[in-house]
């Protein structure tokens, strides 16, 4: 299944200029005949996305960096969200006071015109988005604690003179900025960062094609209490074979499309969640942000109406998670879309139904 990554993972060191989001443009290689062909498994003209394990991708698709996307998840901007039912990953944790915000993760941002709102940077979601060797894209940043880390990627810091557009969408304004696809790569581009990812080897032990992973317990419904105001729910259709999300009991759909956002596995990650300290905020009397370990812990896979019980690690910032069952084998994942709860293990576990 991954020969086609495999192949491409040796061209990643080689030199290509990178179009603009949605131009296509001649991709020379450095030290080969610039043929097209020469980056092609002879099974196909097309490329695995690493970060999902389905097959589709063309090769300029293939080679870029991802995008990691800061997205607004406050109640009242939730009926606004965009781009989350296109993006190949989204990671929700807390970040205050009960509040959960998310990171939305792109191989192909093309497809998502586009995403949003798009809030501010957090300590957490940099290392996650090592995690991807991801171009971050954020707008406003924790000065205290997640400032001095920003380093440690690449990063985009949205505006309207960059890509970002603001949209009246009925809320305050910082609940209306929008990333644009159809500008902010080219922000990128000028960045100076490289465009290219540095690895191209899948995100997890996805499953071979034809191969349906069914795990041993049911799992129609799933809510993850991330606090007492904050609970996500997935619910399975078994028409679709995917999760649809919901906040609490309320269906939430794509302001844009008016589309569910559907997601074929799910993880939820226990871990130890607690205060940033010191912190400022806390201090005037405001929430504390959250400092979230990503160190290990166990957790739960839930695919096709069923789920088992995973542990899992993650380490250094770059790392990737990986996954294991209890036993300490790899699990194997299906391939497709994922959601990944990171959740106090001090809160009630999720409620799998």
């Amino acid at each position: 299944m991954f020969k086609k990554i495999l192949g491409l993972a040796l061209c990643l060191c080689l030199c290509l200029p990178f179009a603009g989001c949605g131009k296509n443009k001649d991709i020379s290689v450095e030290g080969s005949d610039s043929s097209p062909s020469s980056l092609v498994s002879s099974e196909s003209d097309t490329y695995i996305n690493p970060l999902t394990g389905e097959d589709g991708l063309d090769k300029e698709t293939a080679m870029q960096r991802p995008v990691a996307i800061m997205v607004n998840n406050i109640s009242i901007a939730q009926p606004v969200q965009t781009g989350l039912n296109k993006a190949d990953i989204v990671y929700e944790t807390e970040v205050e006071g009960g509040i959960t915000r998310l990171m939305a993760v792109y191989k192909d941002f093309k497809n998502a015109s586009q995403v949003g709102t798009v809030r501010s940077c957090r300590y957490v979601y940099i290392d996650l988005a090592a995690g991807h060797d991801a171009m971050y894209v954020y707008h406003g940043i924790d000065e205290e604690h997640a400032a001095p880390h920003i380093g440690a990627v690449k990063s985009l810091v949205l505006g309207t003179n960059n890509g970002g557009v603001r949209v009246s969408n009925g809320l305050a304004s910082e609940h209306t900025l929008y990333a644009n696809c159809d500008k902010f790569w080219e922000s990128i581009v000028k960045t100076g960062n490289s465009t290219l990812s540095e690895e191209a080897k899948p995100w997890q032990n996805f499953a071979e094609d034809g191969e349906d992973v069914k795990l041993g317990n049911t799992a129609n419904t799933v809510t993850v209490p991330f606090s007492a105001s904050y609970k996500t729910t997935f619910k399975y259709n078994a028409e679709t074979g995917k999760y649809t999300r919901y906040f609490g009991e309320t269906l939430r759909k794509d302001y844009k499309t008016g589309e569910t956002t559907e997601v074929k596995n799910v993880f939820v990650l226990n871990t130890t969640i607690g205060n940033m300290s010191p912190c400022k905020d806390a201090a005037k009397g405001k929430s504390a942000h959250k400092n979230v370990s990503l160190t290990s812990g166990s957790g739960y896979y839930i695919v096709n109406g069923t789920y088992t019980k995973i542990n899992w690690s993650k380490g250094s910032a770059s790392n990737s998670f990986k996954f294991t069952n209890e036993d300490g084998s790899a699990l194997t994942v299906n391939p497709g879309n994922s959601w990944v709860c990171i959740a106090d293990s001090s809160n009630s576990q999720p409620v799998i139904s």
